[in-house]
């Protein structure tokens, strides 16, 4: 019987770890902006710009923390690719 042959598992690159750590972080964030308030929404009864705080951040606080991590992602990944193909360029 033939012995087959298994190709190693390519080790990921640097670029592709801190992407995976950087999604991980912010998704952990995105976790926390939606759950913590959620679960303390009765605790968070004061107004706030005339309206009940956990109102405020169901509906406008929310969405724009998430378009903020949207923007940091879009960011520092853009970054992260200059900085490559820079180094490629350079070899």
């Amino acid at each position: 019987m033939p012995e087959s042959r298994v190709s190693p598992e390519p080790i990921p690159s640097r670029y592709w770890r801190r992407n995976v750590r950087l999604i991980v972080v912010l998704a952990v964030v995105w976790a926390a902006l939606t759950f913590i308030p959620s679960y303390f929404a009765r605790d968070l009864s004061f107004d706030f710009i005339g309206w009940p705080f956990s109102f405020w951040m169901a509906a406008y606080g929310a969405p724009l923390a998430y378009l903020v991590i949207i923007c940091i992602y879009a960011r520092i990944m853009n970054r992260a690719d200059q900085r490559g193909d820079e180094a490629k360029e350079s070899r």
